[in-house]
């Protein structure tokens, strides 16, 4: 396995015409990135963080700042990349997905979470920062592909761009990890859908029967099967398994079973 300095080797940070490239920064690795983001270095830590790369570019007082941290792989890179996102965010095509916010620039590609910023108000430099975004983006290896877990939810009430990942303890429990998040409304129901996918079938009963215990609900030991508990932290929950996958939809009252089957059913058929 290679070092994180072995691994940061592959990453040329790109020239930007009329800009003077400055990388005067260490490769930061797990060890030493405290130094650079501070208190936001355990959320990073936990979505498999490997290295980061930082560069700035300098022309007469417009300063554009590069940052492409790789992580583990693509969902840890998406899963770092929405928890920085809002859905109220101007996007725009670039790598698997990306967005625009107030002189940042910001996307995920591959294993690799990029941020670009610039405080100028100048149209000209804004562009030079948008084109450094393309460069970069073409520069990494890699498909552009989105986790493939994402086309699992249905469409239907999905909130645009507010899916996320969750890498470590799902709805606060920490027996349930690896989920991915998407938010609903259907007519005045909001609610929110959680998809876990287990390396096998036992990893998944091991999870549902964690959880049932947690909230005083018998153990079961079939390979499916669907309930609705009492969450003393989060409601009224309706957890439904098969296979390796768990369906949690937190959000919905006890008498909305028929709701929450309907989008059970469509995920784990």
């Amino acid at each position: 396995m290679l070092s994180g300095s072995g691994l940061a080797q592959d990453i040329k940070l790109p020239e930007l015409k009329g800009f003077k490239k400055t990388a005067s920064y260490p490769v930061f690795l797990p060890e030493n990135l405290w130094d650079f983001i501070n208190g936001a270095a355990d959320t990073y830590l936990a979505y498999g963080f490997i290295d980061l790369h930082v560069a700035e570019y300098k022309k007469g007082k417009s300063v554009i700042k590069l940052e492409i941290y790789r992580h583990k792989d693509n969902t840890m890179a998406f899963g770092i990349y929405s928890t920085e996102r809002s859905s109220s965010f101007h996007f725009i095509k670039l790598g698997s997905q990306g967005y625009i916010a107030d002189g940042a620039i910001n996307f995920f590609k591959s294993n690799y979470y990029v941020k670009i910023r610039t405080y100028s108000k100048s149209e000209s430099t804004l562009k030079s920062a948008e084109s450094l975004a393309h460069r970069v983006a073409d520069m990494l290896k890699g498909g552009s592909e989105m986790p493939a877990a994402l086309s699992l939810f249905p469409d239907t009430g999905k909130k645009t761009n507010e899916e996320t990942y969750i890498n470590e303890s799902v709805l606060g429990h920490k027996f349930l990890n690896k989920g991915f998040k998407a938010s609903y409304e259907a007519g005045t129901d909001i609610f929110s859908i959680f998809i876990i996918e287990n390396t096998s079938s036992e990893e998944t009963r091991q999870s549902v029967n964690d959880y049932l215990a947690a909230t005083g609900t018998e153990a079961v030991e079939s390979e499916s099967g669907r309930y609705m508990i009492k969450d003393g932290y989060n409601g009224t929950i309706f957890l439904a398994w098969k296979d390796n996958r768990i369906v949690i939809i937190s959000g919905l009252s006890k008498d909305q079973s028929e709701v929450a089957d309907k989008y059970t059913s469509e995920i784990l058929k």
